[in-house]
């Protein structure tokens, strides 16, 4: 037991610490742990503190170690709790009256490692299902080495509204909002803690309605609803988007989807959705059946594909699709597969995640069974198992690099259209491709647009569409919004500069729906012009009248997920 010594003051000071992976992001945790601390206690004053990983950590010990406070509260998550330990073992060592309590999902982790401390004290699970033993002991001084409880398993659940006005401007700007109209999964996949606990809780809509109305009095940039399924329940997600369409903010809301829940009145909502309102992270983690059996998540991975398919059609919605990379029974071939298969689908970002064998899941529990070897720290990556040798699991990593770098972005989606129509094998490009970017270097430097023009180009040489493909990053290029072309793209000998000079003579006085003879001049001016062959426009979905043909990138983003740059295609007589 911990017994605090309350020379101190008469007031009971917390204060509640979240270390984030990046400034942007925010500790939903610590919201929901003040407002249950200051509704149960009497007597308390907290202060929320939010970090990065990435701060000085002399600075941020200094920081906490300004005995203001009793009592320090940290949220351990994967990607913090090495930096969690160290702050706890420095922290008590300077002040010898301070207290601190570990919650998160590793807390346990945590407690196991700093098991000597005796001013420490684990919290598992929920603060709203905390008995009121945890709190009656807190406000005497008397904590316990541990203690436990569940939302989920609890019988009387609420979760109340974690925000107040102030905290938008004291904690919250400039940084995601992360909201929960639901808690729970559906599923009970083996890699994840979440299937650790069987049950979803939904919130009443019209409490989500209020609790969203609030958040979007203070007009964040972004909102993520942290759902682990958020369509689980597709009648009522449908509800909770129609809310927010008909408000129509200046906030793009992030939802976590399954790509097998969806309904015809879902996708006929979506299809007259504005651009830029929505982003989608869709779990597909793998399209090799033996898999997805094995790690119990039960996806139709045909169903997905049209799901995906078809809300790409439609051009308004970030598309984020996932894969895990190193699960049971997917080999170098199948793994290569569902690369391919989720190329076909063509989500806008493609996130190839290493398998984490996170404690307390079944897969860890299954790990030496299966000859798994994972780093020892946080956040236990895998490193190679009975399917992939650590050889081969490093070849597909480096992979998964190389579509980061350069698929997830919107620098090249014309010729990424061009490859996937010729039924290009993308693992394959992409596994070439990765072995340039590893012998020059590009996985630990960074590299511009520019590069990536000059490796795909290097990557294509030799190829018989070589050509084509120059011509198609040319066009990507010039869509990006850049006014002079590299180099490598200087191909034809009508350099930008002296085309436009001569559009300025050839040029109509107006030109209807482009520009009045006032804006003309301008027009020329801000816009970009380069010809094409009749061949490469084909791939852009254009139809030439003439080969080649004049196309004007006009300096005007359009409404759309890249926003790429207008384009129209010229028609000029002399």
């Amino acid at each position: 037991m911990v017994i605090i010594n309350n020379d101190r003051s008469t007031t009971l000071k917390i204060k509640l610490i979240g270390i984030n992976a990046r400034y942007s992001h925010s500790c939903l945790a610590l919201f929901y742990l003040r407002n249950e601390l200051e509704t149960r206690l009497s007597g308390l004053e907290t202060e929320i503190c939010q970090f990065t990983i990435n701060d000085p950590y002399y600075t941020l010990l200094q920081r906490l170690a300004d005995e203001s406070a009793e009592f320090l509260f940290f949220s351990a998550l994967i990607w913090n709790s090495d930096l969690v330990e160290r702050l706890i073992g420095d922290l008590l060592a300077v002040d010898e009256q301070l207290r601190i309590v570990v919650g998160g999902p590793q807390a346990e982790i945590v407690g196991v490692n700093c098991a000597g401390s005796s001013r420490l004290t684990i919290f598992q699970g929920d603060i709203e299902a905390a008995a009121p033993e945890f709190f009656d002991d807190l406000q005497k001084g008397r904590l316990q080495k541990s203690y436990q409880a569940s939302f989920l398993q609890s019988t009387s659940r609420t979760l109340s509204y974690p925000y107040r006005d102030e905290d938008f401007k004291l904690h919250l700007q400039n940084r995601a909002v992360y909201y929960e109209s639901s808690r729970g999964c559906p599923f009970f996949c083996s890699y994840c803690l979440s299937s650790a606990e069987k049950g979803v809780f939904h919130k009443d809509l019209d409490q989500v309605f209020g609790e969203l109305d609030d958040i979007l009095l203070h007009n964040p940039q972004t909102v993520r609803f942290v759902d682990r399924t958020f369509n689980d329940n597709p009648d009522r997600a449908l509800a909770i988007w129609q809310y927010l369409k008909d408000r129509d903010p200046a906030t793009l809301f992030h939802f976590e989807i399954a790509p097998d829940r969806f309904t015809e009145p879902m996708f006929d909502f979506l299809d007259k959705l504005r651009p830029g309102l929505f982003q989608f992270e869709i779990g597909i983690q793998s399209t090799n059946p033996k898999t997805l059996e094995t790690i119990r998540r039960p996806i139709d991975s045909q169903l997905a594909a049209e799901t995906i398919s078809r809300l790409r059609r439609r051009e308004n919605i970030h598309l984020h699709a996932d894969l895990i990379l190193g699960l049971p029974f997917e080999t170098d071939e199948t793994f290569a597969a569902s690369i391919n298969g989720i190329w076909a689908m063509q989500p806008h970002y493609i996130q190839m995640g290493l398998l984490k064998l996170l404690p307390g899941t079944e897969i860890r529990r299954q790990a030496q069974s299966w000859g798994y070897k994972a780093a020892v720290k946080p956040p236990y990556p895998v490193l190679a198992n009975r399917w992939l040798d650590q050889q081969t699991l490093r070849r597909l990593y480096w992979l998964g690099e190389c579509l980061e770098q350069c698929v997830n972005n919107r620098y090249f989606p014309t010729l990424w259209h061009y490859l996937l129509s010729r039924g290009e094998d993308m693992a394959a490009f992409f596994t070439s491709l990765a072995r340039r970017f590893y012998r020059q270097g590009y996985f630990w430097k960074a590299a511009t647009q520019k590069t990536l023009v000059r490796l795909l180009l290097e990557e294509c040489e030799g190829r018989p569409d070589h050509a084509l493909i120059r011509e198609l990053i040319c066009f990507d290029w010039l869509r990006c919004g850049h006014r002079f072309l590299p180099e490598q793209l200087c191909y034809r000998e009508d350099a930008v500069d002296n085309l436009r000079r001569d559009l300025y003579h050839r040029l109509p006085q107006e030109l209807d729906g482009l520009y009045s003879a006032g804006e003309r001049k301008n027009f020329i001016k801000t816009s970009v012009f380069q010809r094409f062959s009749n061949r490469a426009l084909h791939q852009a979905g254009l139809d030439p009248q003439t080969d080649p043909a004049l196309v004007c990138f006009v300096n005007e983003r359009e409404s759309s997920v890249h926003r790429l740059n207008k384009i129209c295609l010229m028609q000029i007589t002399d």
